[in-house]
């Protein structure tokens, strides 16, 4: 390095007083050097609002509430995983493993986010906008969509407003690295199969159901719930060339979309594939029951060579409730099923339940599933397949008769970027963050005017260390400025903690990359101008009047 490399040590300390800030990132002196622990400023409780102002105090509650796992439970499995991911920035996932066996395999796998162009990109979505290039470029089929119906119903966009903030969004991503010719870029508004789609999902979804999860009631217009269902069909959209591993880059915040589409890929699912232990069903605490007592009762016992539904039944009636581990109503209602069963042999078989299969379809199902088998009228039970193989023959049969074979979803969650103010980044509040359309100068500036994590005295600080842990400057260094050198990032936060860096010289130099940074992508944007105007998507909405 050189001596006007920002990154080069950083010169002698300047004193400076500082503020106070939240979510950052942290070190972990262990193999990953750089992880995130903490939470954005101002919010009391884990609220989340995909059109809101949403904010999460404490990124673990998530994983209680919501059943986000941590991301850090598959990252040694992710091949070359980006350092967002190695840093903690991205901390949450949903069923990620299936994207991950794809990319190791060489298999298809796809991924897509979406942008709603109510204003100037700034670096937050940078954050969306480099995960959607990783994963295009560890070999996954690229999508990014311009959520342009969600910008005029939720928010009242003109369709003016959303073409000039749209076209910014485009160039910024190409600009980073987004390779139209094998990727895919599309409005809501000019994709067919994105609305015939949403018709067919708004047929699985009601208005009860929209009220639960985002609160809409008598007040909330129908373009606002239509929107909903757009996005659930763009979430589906990569999956309708054939079924595959799909991921949903995001922030928490929309992780409400990811549940409902989830939910409507079961729903559009020709069979339900599950396990069972008699020709009627069960409930899964029931079935967790009746499978603890098939595993733990002999047949000779009973005087029979099979286990049968009233030898468990009469055993339950036997055991104090205590020791079973269920509820009183989860007992009768095993009890009931199990003395209707009477002395029908209790035997473990793979269920292929119909849901909104075609009879040819059902007929099609039948006739493919090989060895023992017994037929119902809504569903069939099988002896002699695994639940793996039944899932993937349930696909099948499903596509080769007009179905789609959805696979649910998979998701990533990347933490919320502090403010530079301290607090939520907000595009209403221009100080709080680096649009990247700022002028360089600008973005320097605003770095340099920074709450920071440090100490109320440059003595202090250098006594007992800075908060690189509360500091949006740091943060800078961690999610965007320090690249993929998690060496240089590392070395910012030891100082800082080590009472080495002092907050002056630190901005100083964060301003001068930050200003670097935005110099060279806007110069990038500049020279993919052309590349936009070649690219397969409408850059003026036919809406416009």
């Amino acid at each position: 390095m050189t001596g006007d490399d920002p990154r080069e040590e950083p010169r002698e300390f300047e004193d400076e007083a500082s503020g106070t800030a939240a979510d950052a990132v942290a070190v972990d002196e262990g193999a990953t050097p750089l992880r995130a622990d903490g939470g954005a400023a101002g919010a009391d409780d884990v609220a989340l609002d995909p059109w809101g102002s949403s904010t999460v105090s404490d990124y673990r509650k998530l994983f209680d509430e919501f059943g986000i796992e941590e991301f850090d439970d598959v990252l040694d499995e992710v091949p070359h995983p980006h350092y967002l991911m190695r840093r903690g920035v991205i901390f949450g996932q949903r069923d990620y493993r299936s994207v991950i066996r794809a990319l190791q395999n060489d298999e298809p796998a796809a991924v897509l986010s979406g942008f709603m162009p109510t204003g100037d990109p700034h670096i937050g979505h940078k954050l969306v906008f480099d995960e959607i290039i990783w994963h295009q470029q560890q070999g996954a089929e690229a999508h990014a969509l311009i959520a342009d119906l969600e910008a005029n119903a939720a928010r009242g966009l003109s369709w003016e407003e959303i073409d000039e903030h749209a076209r910014s969004y485009l160039l910024s991503l190409l600009a980073l690295g987004f390779d139209p010719e094998d990727g895919d870029l599309y409005r809501q508004s000019e994709n067919r199969e994105v609305q015939d789609l949403a018709f067919d999902l708004g047929a699985e979804a009601n208005f009860s159901e929209f009220q639960a999860i985002y609160g809409f009631d008598g007040e909330t217009d129908v373009s606002h719930m239509q929107s909903v269902v757009t996005q659930m069909a763009d979430i589906l959209y990569p999956q309708l060339d054939e079924p595959k591993p799909t991921v949903i880059p995001v922030g928490p915040d929309q992780d409400p979309h990811v549940r409902l589409a989830r939910d409507l890929a079961e729903r559009m699912r020709f069979f339900k594939v599950s396990k069972a232990y008699a020709s009627f069903e069960l409930e899964a605490d029931e079935r967790e029951l009746v499978a603890e007592f098939y595993e733990r009762l002999d047949p000779a016992d009973f005087d029979d060579e099979q286990l049968r539904c009233v030898h468990v039944a009469e055993t339950l009636e036997e055991t104090p409730l205590a020791e079973l581990g269920v509820g009183a109503s989860t007992l009768e209602s095993v009890l009931t099923k199990l003395n209707e069963g009477g002395m029908e042999p209790l035997r473990p078989r793979t269920r292929f339940s119909d849901r909104r299969a075609t009879d040819a379809a059902f007929d099609a199902l039948i006739e493919a599933i090989e060895g023992e088998k017994r037929v119902y009228e809504n569903h069939v039970d099988a002896f002699e397949i695994d639940r793996a193989e039944a899932e993937e023959l349930a696909r099948e049969i499903e596509v080769e008769n007009g179905g789609y074979g959805f696979q649910p979803p998979s998701s990533i969650y990347h933490r919320f970027m502090t403010g530079l103010t301290g607090g939520k980044m907000s595009s209403s509040i221009p100080a709080s963050h680096i649009s990247l359309l700022d002028d360089p100068e600008d973005g320097y500036d605003k770095v340099k005017s920074a709450t920071t994590g440090g100490r109320e005295t440059a003595e202090e600080q250098r006594e007992k260390g800075g908060k690189a842990d509360e500091c949006p400057v740091y943060e800078l260094y961690a999610y965007l400025l320090a690249g993929d050198d998690d060496e240089f990032a590392k070395r910012v936060y030891d100082e800082c903690v080590g009472g080495e860096r002092l907050c002056g010289d630190c901005k100083e130099q964060a301003a001068q990359l930050m200003k670097e940074f935005l110099e060279e992508h806007q110069q990038k944007r500049a020279e993919v101008e052309e590349l936009l105007e070649e690219a397969d998507i409408e850059l003026e909405s036919p809406r416009r009047r």
